[in-house]
């Protein structure tokens, strides 16, 4: 009895099996762009962000217990955070704009002195404790102005002049308190920015603000619209009409003020205004605005990445603390994780130049 074979199907024609393996090379092309977009955008940093953010705070827990993870704990990060973190939302916009600024950290040592003087301290029991952060808004803002000038109008470069002001600045801290730390004597300032609204530190709540407002001019108005012109070409800005080199000094007045209001919230922390205040500040802030995703080149900036990149680096220097690591571990993480982040910008810049 002879077997019966069943026949094999018959092979698609080789027209239609290109046409199949065509489409699904193009479906996977269009998928991976799709996640690629997706991860390029701000949701898909952001995202990233609070991975990283989780991330520490599971170390923490896991390596410091209890002390990481108690309310205390966390308000202190917070409190940490919020002074720096004004610093880096102003640090945002000058960055978008296509500049940088190295004077920071002695702008905040500058104005905290000179707020904090016994002439200043009079007129404040006189009349309001209100004169002392007018006078640190006055140093933050004209060191700003000084800043943009030169940049703007001397067209010197945004390194050297921010350098310069960084010598200068710290140089007349250190002169007119005679390297000596000056006590805040007016307990009503101390009072009301070391309080508490529902349990929540009065320097969060402002930091908070700050980064609402940020977030609002730099998304929702005329004003950061033209910073993000300004720092994507700032010759196409000044053909369509922008003011590029008066802008230019107004992002540099707008750190400035930013600085001037860290060193109120400075000088309540911790009672003092001295020449040491804010070192490291121009580190810590730009790094945690490359972290937060805003383009050192310019023309890309991220005021939600910002406060994540300033809460990931406090988080990392709270872990390194209970876990009693010396700063210079704290300063070697730091480095690199500047490095890979800018890596990533570049990598991302050059994928963008390729579609």
């Amino acid at each position: 009895m002879s077997e019966q074979t069943t026949p094999a199907p018959a092979a698609p024609p080789p027209d239609e099996q290109r046409r199949v393996e065509a489409a699904a090379v193009e479906t996977a092309e269009v998928t991976g762009s799709q996640f690629a977009r997706i991860m390029d955008s701000s949701v898909g940093r952001n995202l990233g962000l609070v991975i990283a953010l989780v991330i520490l705070i599971v170390v923490g827990g896991v390596t410091a217990g209890d002390r990481f993870l108690s309310v205390d704990n966390m308000l202190t990060i917070l409190r940490l955070a919020s002074v720096i973190g004004v610093v880096s939302i102003g640090m945002t916009f000058v960055i978008t704009g296509g500049g940088i600024d190295l004077s920071v950290g002695a702008i905040v040592a500058l104005a905290s002195v000179w707020a904090t003087t016994l002439a200043t301290q009079t007129m404040a029991e006189d009349t309001h404790w209100i004169v002392m952060v007018l006078v640190a808004f006055a140093v933050g803002g004209g060191c700003g102005l000084v800043n943009g000038l030169l940049i703007a109008y001397g067209r010197i470069a945004p390194f050297i002049v921010t350098l310069a002001m960084l010598a200068s600045a710290r140089g007349l801290a250190e002169i007119i308190s005679d390297r000596k730390t000056q006590i805040v004597s007016n307990r009503d300032f101390v009072q009301f920015f070391g309080d508490s609204v529902l349990g929540v530190p009065v320097l969060v709540i402002i930091f908070a603000l700050v980064a609402i407002g940020g977030w609002v001019l730099l998304n929702r108005t005329t004003f950061g619209r033209r910073t993000l012109a300004v720092g994507g070409n700032a010759e196409a800005a000044r053909l369509a009409g922008i003011d590029v080199r008066r802008h230019t000094a107004m992002l540099y007045v707008l750190l400035g003020l930013a600085c001037g209001l860290a060193a109120v919230m400075l000088m309540a922390r911790t009672t003092t205004g001295t020449s040491t205040h804010g070192g490291l500040y121009e580190l810590q802030s730009i790094a945690a605005v490359v972290i937060g995703g805003t383009l050192l080149s310019g023309g890309r900036g991220t005021i939600v990445g910002t406060v994540f990149g300033v809460l990931i680096f406090n988080t990392l220097t709270n872990v390194f603390t209970l876990n009693n690591k010396n700063s210079s571990t704290q300063a070697v993480a730091t480095g690199v994780i500047i490095v890979v982040a800018v890596l990533l910008q570049q990598r991302v810049g050059r994928s963008r130049g390729s579609t």
